[in-house]
């Protein structure tokens, strides 16, 4: 229970007989609430326990701290600011579920007794099963999405029923042995719909506003918080002709994509940040328009596929896909290009402002809906 409404939300349906888990069934949960005090900036994590700890008083349920502050610290803060410090750009919230809440917390829960950890991202687990030795991504056509005789079972994440809060961007990295402990109640539920449902419960927090940028940084500014750890250092901007633009404070403060913040006037159309050099301490920007600001085409490392590998690294496939390469991003179509081991994206049009460390997650459409085939790291 992080503190705002779609997680106690969460906790009163599954304490409730309105608890949907993977199947769509419904049943009445033991709910133990248990609140992550992880590493935070401007102070909000103390409000945010004490919001998980009425709502969990309300419904009647235990409430535990578990403190991951040093562990998060480690595997996620120190993560971002030394992707920053490379030049890439990396998605924190994607360490943080992998490293932490699915990881660390996940493991605790488990071996506290607990047979799932359940949470308030939208997003829809549904199970189903193949014939023993069949790998899911190596037939994946619309078809592959149904289900098979019961041989042997495997878990899959679709895009939410509220699209504008489907959160699966952030969960490529989940694994069958994690998947199958989950519950994530809130995937056919619209957001205005879990306000609602919030107020039935009597919950305190029903009205309280979501959170908005990275969690840990609360107001901060990212900025702010990146120079604590590394300098500022001037630097020039340079546009494709060579010409000197402007100056900045840092390349490693900037990403791919950005147009404010480097004191650039004039010019007649916008400019934007189409490379960055940290060793040199350079950006390069380029004008809507031009082609450097676009990708056709990224190699992937760290690629995770959910519905599992078995037979797919060693072979050589093209698969049809839906990708976005930034949260709540337009899907565009490309092929998911997997040459032993090695891992491709090529999109059917140029995407603009794809940055290296970004996460890009692939799907594609099934009978269930969007399914989630995996993602990776842009290289």
């Amino acid at each position: 229970m992080s503190g705002g409404v779609d997680s106690s939300v969460v906790a009163a349906l599954l304490s409730s007989e309105g608890g949907s888990a993977s199947g769509g069934k419904k049943k009445k949960y033991e709910v133990i609430g248990a609140h992550m005090k992880c590493f935070n900036v401007d102070g909000c994590a103390a409000h945010d326990a004490e919001d998980a700890r009425k709502a969990a008083e309300v419904l009647g349920i235990p409430f535990y701290i578990f403190d991951f502050e040093k562990e998060y610290k480690k595997k996620v803060v120190e993560y971002m600011v030394d992707g920053y410090r490379k030049g890439i750009t990396p998605n924190p919230d994607v360490m943080c579920n992998k490293e932490i809440k699915f990881g660390l917390f996940l493991k605790k829960a488990l071996k506290l007794g607990a047979d799932y950890v359940a949470t308030g991202h939208y997003v829809r687990l549904c199970s189903a099963y193949l014939p023993t030795g069949t790998a899911p991504l190596s037939g994946a056509t619309s078809r592959s999405c149904r289900t098979a005789k019961k041989q042997s079972s495997y878990y899959s994440l679709f895009i939410a029923k509220d699209k504008n809060k489907d959160q699966s961007y952030f969960l490529w990295t989940l694994t069958q042995n994690q998947l199958k402990h989950c519950l994530f109640p809130l995937g056919d539920i619209t957001k205005p719909k879990v306000r609602k449902l919030a107020r039935k419960f009597n919950l305190p927090n029903a009205d309280k506003k979501d959170s908005q940028g990275i969690c840990f940084l609360g107001q901060v500014d990212l900025k702010d918080f990146l120079k604590k750890y590394i300098p500022e250092k001037k630097g020039l901007v340079l546009d494709t002709s060579g010409k000197i633009v402007g100056e900045h404070r840092g390349a490693w403060f900037y990403t791919i994509g950005q147009r404010s913040g480097m004191g650039l006037g004039g010019g007649k159309k916008p400019r934007y940040i189409a490379e960055k050099d940290v060793k040199e301490n350079a950006l390069l920007v380029a004008e809507e328009g031009e082609e450097i600001l676009t990708r056709k085409e990224v190699e992937l490392k760290n690629v995770n596929l959910i519905d599992g590998e078995s037979g797919i690294r060693n072979k050589e496939l093209k698969i049809p896909v839906m990708v976005r390469v930034r949260y709540r991003q337009p899907l565009f179509p490309a092929l998911f290009i997997i040459n032993n081991s090695l891992f491709k994206l090529v999109f059917k049009k140029p995407v603009k402002f794809v940055a290296s460390g970004q996460s890009a997650v692939f799907y594609q459409m099934c009978s269930g809906g969007l399914r989630m085939l995996g993602g990776g790291v842009i290289v």
